[in-house]
This record gives C-alpha cells, structure tokens and sequence, in this order.
C-alpha cells in the first residue's frame, strides 16, 4: 500500500496542505465537505450534469464470483447468453426515442474462459470472444442509432482497447479498491481473478496508454479501510497523472442484496459514503468529474451534493439498473428538483467529457467522431431538444431552478457598457436554468434602454444573381455543387434582363432595399459588380442598395488592380449605399482555415470594413455559428466587432446567423456539429445586447434560421429588430431551411403586436419610411416566377456592359 505518511499539495484550501494522516483521523465531516465544495464549485460553478443513457446488458455470464454481485449468472440450460444484435438494437433505439445519448454496454469479464456453454454461444453468434461480439454490437449502434456506446468490459490490454476504441466514445472499469487483502479467502473478491488489484491498475494504466476517455471508481463498504480508500484514490490520481484519462470518479455505496454471499452484510455507511466522495475531491485532479449513482444514495441525494459530487452519472428513462435492479433511477423531475435546491442546474452530457470532444483528435477514434460531434453542443455537452435552425420543431421547454450562479451575476452586476473580457463572455454563454433567464432578462432590460418598445423591420429583396462560386466554404450549402441537385436547382447567373426585373418588382412592392449577394463566379471581375449596380439603379432610381460582401469587395478590388478604399468609392459613386458585413462566419483565423481555408481572413475581413466604413458607408456585422468552434470563438468575434465600432461606428446592427447545417457539406461529411442549441442561439442574441451596449444599438433576429417563433422570442432576450421581409431567400433554404422566402410586413407587425411591442418600419440605415412606401408594402402584389437564367462559362459569353 502507497505511503500515507505525506501531504498533498492544495495550496488553494487554507494554510496547510491536506495532511493524508488527518484526513484519515478526521470527525468533522461537515468540515471536509465544506472544503470539498468549495473545490467543485472553483472547477464546475453552478453545473451539475448527468448522462441520459440505456442500460444494455449484453451478457450476465462472467468469470469472476464478487461475493456481492447479483448481475453475473452462470449459463443455465434454456435461457440466452447473449443479446442478439437485434435485441441490442430494439434496447437502443428505445433509448433514442426517449431523448438517450448513451448506450451503457455492461457484461460480465471473460466468461468464456469459465463456462463451455459461453464458448458454444459465441461460436453459433460467429465470434470467437466476448469482446469480438462487443465490438460487433457497439458498432451496430455507433451506425444505426444516434447513441454513443460506453463499454465496461472489465481489465483489458492496450491491444484490447485499441481494438474496441473505433467502436465507443469511452469506456469504464471500476477500480473498486487497491486492497489485496480484499480478494483474500473469505474476502468479497476471492475467486475473482480480474478484481486482482494489480491486473486493474494495469487496465487503468492501458486505457491511457490507448487515449481512451475512462470513468473508474471505488466500491466502498466491502471491508475496506480509510486508508486503502485513499491508496486507490492517489493510484487513481497518479494514473491521470501520466495519461490525463481519468474523466470521471464514482464513489459507489455497497448495498446487500438477498441472494448473495454478502446479504447479511450492512450496507455502506452513509457518513463513510460522504467521507469519501470529499476525501476523493480534495485528492483527485480539480478537473475531474466525481460521481455517486442517485439510485442508491442512502437519503434524498442532496447529501452526495454537499459532500462534493458534480455528476448524477447515467440515469435512464428506458432501463433498469441490471447491477442494482433493487433500485429504481430517480426521474429527471426530481433529479432537477434536488439539484435546484442545492443551488445547482442539471445537464445532461455526454458519455465523453467536454474537455475529450474538444480534443477530438486525440481522444476520440476517427469512426466515432461524426456521432460525437452530432450529439454535443458547443460546450462539449448534450445537444439538448429536437430544435435545429431552419427547422419547423419547437424548442423544448429549457430547464429551470438551480438560482443565478455567482459568477454570471457579477458579470451582469458590471456597469452597462463597460468592455468584458473573453472569460466573462464565455462565463455569459455558459448560463443555463435560472442563469439563463437572468441573462436574457438582463439583455431585455438593455434592449428597453436603447430601443424602447419599438421593433423594427425592413421591406426587402434578397437577390442572389449567381450560385456559381470558385471557393470551397464547407458550411455553405448554396454554391453550386455536385449533390442536392433537387434543393439547390442547377447553376445559374442572372442575365440582366431578369436582375432589373427583380429590382423593379421589389421598388413596386414598397421595398426600399435590394440585399445582392452571390457566389464568387470566376468570370466576375471588379466592373461586373459595378454593372449590377448601374442596373439597379435604373430599374428603382430609389432604392436603397445593400450589397457585396467583403469578399466580393476583395475579389473586385484585386481583378481591377484597385486599393479597397478606390474601389468601395467606384461602387458608392454607382449606387452602393451600404454593405452586409457577411462572410464573416467566424472571425477567429482558427476556425477560419477550417471551415473556409481559401477565404478571406479574418484581418482581411476587418480591411474592408475599415476602408468602408472610413469613406461613409455603413454595414451591417455577423456571427454563423454552431459548427466546429467553442465559445471562446464567440467571445473573441464579438470583443473583434466590439472594438471596430469603437473606432469606426460603421455598424448599423449585429445578426446572430445560426449555422443551418442539414445540407452543409462540413455536416454532411460528419465534421460539424448540427447547428446551435436553442439555448445557445438565444443566449446569442442575449449576449450581443450585453456585449454591445452604447456601441452597436440594433440586434436582429432571423426568422428564417431561428423561425417566426424563435424571432420572437429573441425580440424578449435582447433583440429589437426582425431584419427584412426578403422576398426570396435562396442561401438558407440551399441550406435545409423550411421557413417560407417571405415573411410580409403585416405578418411581421402581427408577430411584433403579438408579444405587446411596436412595430417600426425602418430604412436599411434605421432612417424614417415614407407613407407611400409603407402603403405600398402592405398592398404588395404576389411575386411574379423568377427565371434563374442558366449558367455558360463567363469566356463564351460577352462582357455585360450598361
């Protein structure tokens, strides 16, 4: 057994080390709880997560006898060894109905090693061992269902889990304890060859070795000691130490069962129960997750909070607990219950930790990686609801309770308008429960100081005059391509006939503004965007011209040899009146190279807003989010957007643009995540508002992406505006959006009545619409049929002059 004779190093707890001696000797469990809190609290706040799981049983055949076990069975003649496959699936698919993300495989060690009729089994299934058919199973769910398989198949090699990593986001194996003196004759463990201590430790060690995210744990009340509790907790402790893999603790309390050696045993004793979850705190890294199962906790499951733990572990709407049958999952109602009263919010997560998804790469094998990624937000948690942007589904109703967390009302404690930093924003985004209502309220309270009750829209015409685009962006969904022929319709470029058609159409339907946008077509250069514009002012002399990206800016400067700011005053003196600040994405470099490697840079993007923006056009400023960035992206893009209005003050608003992910070719190729949460999408417009305050005064909603519904929600959480009418909209519909390519003036003032705010018609700059205009909007005829005219290469075709 480790030396205990020494002291750990927690400078952050009081004066003194922890000395291991005294913690032994200690009475005062309040004390050590206490302590423990506060060490969870510094790493988790106010988070409190669980994992929504299936409990899969694939065999309860094993060759171990733990004298307290009522899970393994010896094979009886007649009855199944094995789940079928068809069997494992109808359990998994169960679970994903009921909103599951984790597919719980546990079995029994090695129990072909023990029992002739297990090695018949596996010969008729067509598998030589257990774990062969395990790994034949998990890989079916990976493939077939949306849940991620955690296996606990017992000790294994380095060779062993290698082969099973493909197959599962992580894997478990109860330590239990260190104590040799346990597997002992007479002992719980003796006959029981894999609880030797020396071959789990060795497991322990080869999980790491083979970079596999691992949850262990301690069994205590089987007659081991304080001290050979806190030996396996520092075996466990050095184990991360050397590999990092250690993501989560259980602290498991012994209950007999009748039809055990060990029924006449008592169960663990609650205060010991406690002790330990605080002793494991204090001695285990900050970082990771500790754990008691809320089934088998000895009062209401408060206790377990208040002795240090952060996670209720998996918790089934579907299964029972086949290892403790006797005891029933607690429901989510009262799990949230408990956890709110202990000032705490609950989330569910996945069986891999954050800290694992975000380094992917390494942790996660390459055939699992599109499931994780699919199934997480982009804090590395539980995607949470059906809601995806662009979708007709309703969010579900969000969590509630768990009081504002300390460190979010700080933050909005602090002077509006003051600059926050990345941590705080971050902090912001973090908000969940009553921490999310208190953001949102907060962002309305602002909203209400610069804004009012006024809710502003603009009449507007999306027109995208080509679909043809040299650049590879691997979110978008509307250059033309080879896939979705159906969605996206085949390659075209407007002829100028059609353009002029669309702009007059739009000025003869009360629009004010024409928004044209479009891929970057290889024939285009610096004139043909100057054409487009003296088009469109001969067809509606008095439209407002919203139009050309920064990376159009860019690509037509350079084909005429022109600086940005020459070429900006060109295309003003045409007609130009303002910019979208799109292809902005995220304006980070590093998530840039990832998802528009050929694109603009971010310092680039800031180059033609600059140059803009100094000779007196205005732009709009956007953030697409919910793909393969983190909040810290979040934070910096908008701390960049922050600091350019400082400066220039060019920004009329700011549009939270969620990524629209069912066609993208970066989902569709499994390197995305699906889109923000509808937590995450609101606290966007939450945040912005907050961030934003006395610099950028307008946040808009977009119903396209976030639905009538969700706009107007928004328009309660910090936004004050509903963008425009479009007219048509192609680049979100290309995307798998459903939403209608209209949405008409009296149906947005209906939507803005409707949560007691005044509609405002507003020009593209927030200027005063003249009556006629606003008659005419409201009067509008329907569209006439557009006709996309077909592409031909740009060099068989002659230039478009005026």
């Amino acid at each position: 057994m480790t030396d205990l004779h020494h002291t750990l190093g927690l400078p952050d707890f009081g004066p003194n080390n922890l000395d291991l001696n005294e913690l032994i000797a200690t009475q005062d469990i309040a004390g050590l709880m206490a302590q423990a809190r506060a060490r969870r609290d510094a790493n988790f706040g106010s988070l409190m997560t669980y994992s929504p799981k299936v409990f899969i049983p694939l065999t309860k055949t094993c060759r171990d006898v733990c004298h307290y076990c009522t899970f393994a069975k010896p094979p009886k003649a007649g009855q199944k060894i094995y789940l079928s496959p068809e069997e494992v699936l109808e359990i998994a698919r169960e679970g994903e109905k009921a909103g599951c993300h984790e597919a719980l495989f546990t079995l029994g060690e090695k129990p072909e090693l023990r029992y002739r009729a297990v090695r018949e089994a596996l010969d008729v299934l067509g598998f030589e061992t257990t774990l062969d058919y395990l790994a034949h199973v998990a890989a079916l769910v990976r493939d077939e269902t949306k849940l991620l398989p955690h296996l606990n198949p017992g000790t294994l090699t380095v060779q062993d889990f290698e082969m099973l990593r493909p197959m599962s986001a992580s894997m478990g194996m109860m330590l239990e304890t260190t104590s040799a003196r346990l597997s002992e004759r007479g002992g719980p463990h003796f006959g029981s060859p894999d609880k030797d201590p020396a071959a789990r430790l060795a497991s322990l060690d080869a999980a790491g070795q083979a970079q596999v995210p691992f949850t262990t744990g301690l069994l205590i009340g089987i007659g081991e000691t304080r001290e050979e509790r806190i030996d396996a907790l520092l075996k466990i402790r050095d184990s991360h130490d050397r590999y990092g893999h250690v993501q989560e603790v259980i602290i498991q309390n012994f209950m007999p069962k009748s039809d055990t050696k060990m029924r006449a045993n008592p169960p663990a004793d609650p205060i010991e129960h406690q002790w330990t979850i605080a002793a494991a705190r204090l001695i285990l890294q900050e970082e990771i997750s500790l754990q008691a199962p809320p089934n088998l906790a000895a009062g209401t499951g408060a206790e377990l909070l208040e002795a240090g733990i952060n996670d209720w572990g998996g918790v089934s709407p579907v299964t029972i607990d086949h290892v403790n049958p006797e005891a029933p999952w607690p429901s989510l109602e009262k799990l949230s219950a408990i956890t709110a009263r202990e000032g705490k919010t609950l989330a569910p997560r996945l069986t891999a930790y954050p800290r694992y998804i975000h380094d992917a790469d390494r942790w996660i094998d390459a055939k699992m990686q599109t499931s994780v990624l699919r199934a997480s937000d982009t804090s590395g948690l539980a995607f949470e609801g059906p809601w995806v942007p662009g979708s007709h589904e309703s969010p579900r109703p969000m969590a509630k309770g768990g009081g504002v967390d300390s460190a979010i009302q700080i933050i909005l404690d602090i002077r509006p308008g003051t600059a926050l930093n990345e941590d705080q924003i971050v902090t912001l985004f973090s908000a969940r429960g009553d921490s999310f209502d208190a953001v949102c309220a907060h962002a309305n309270a602002l909203r209400q100081d610069v804004n009012g009750d006024r809710s502003h829209y603009v009449v507007t015409r999306n027109i995208n005059y080509t679909n043809v685009c040299t650049y590879g962006c691997k979110f978008c969904a509307f250059a033309k391509g080879k896939t979705h022929e159906e969605l996206r319709g085949p390659a075209y470029d407007l002829d100028m006939g059609e353009f002029s058609r669309r702009v007059a159409e739009a000025w003869s339907r009360g629009g004010t503004e024409i928004c044209l946008q479009g891929g970057i077509n290889p024939g285009y250069t610096g004139e043909t965007y100057l054409n487009l514009l003296r088009h469109a002012k001969q067809a509606a002399p008095g439209i407002h011209i919203h139009a050309f990206s920064p990376l159009e800016i860019w690509q037509g400067a350079a084909t005429l040899g022109l600086s940005l700011t020459d070429y900006l005053a060109k295309l003003k003196a045409e007609g130009l009146a303002s910019l979208p600040g799109t292809a902005a994405e995220i304006l980070d470099d590093e998530i840039r190279t990832l998802i528009a490697p050929d694109k603009i840079t971010t310092d680039q993007w800031f180059q033609v807003m600059r140059a803009a923006h100094s000779i007196g056009l205005k732009s709009t400023s956007t953030i697409m989010y919910g793909h393969v960035e983190k909040p810290k992206h979040w934070a910096r893009h908008l701390m960049r957007l922050r600091a350019h209005q400082l400066d220039y003050g060019g920004f009329t608003e700011f549009v939270p643009l969620p990524f629209v992910a069912l066609e993208a070719p970066i989902y569709l190729q499994g390197k995305s995540r699906k889109g923000p949460t509808w937590r995450e999408a609101v606290l966007m417009h939450a945040v912005a508002r907050i961030v934003f305050f006395d610099v950028i005064d307008h946040i808009q909603a977009s119903w396209v992406k976030m639905g009538p519904e969700g706009a107007a929600i928004c328009l309660n959480s910090g936004a004050d505006d509903m963008g425009g009418t479009l007219m048509n909209e192609s680049i979100t519909r290309a995307a798998g959006a459903v939403h209608g390519q209209e949405f008409a003036p009296w149906q947005m003032e209906d939507l803005i009545h409707s949560i007691g705010r005044e509609p405002c018609q507003r020009s593209t700059t927030y200027g005063p619409v003249s009556t006629e205009r606003q008659q005419r909007a409201m009067q509008a005829a329907p569209l006439e049929q557009m006709i996309n005219t077909p592409f031909k290469a740009r060099k068989q075709r002659q230039p478009q002059t005026a």
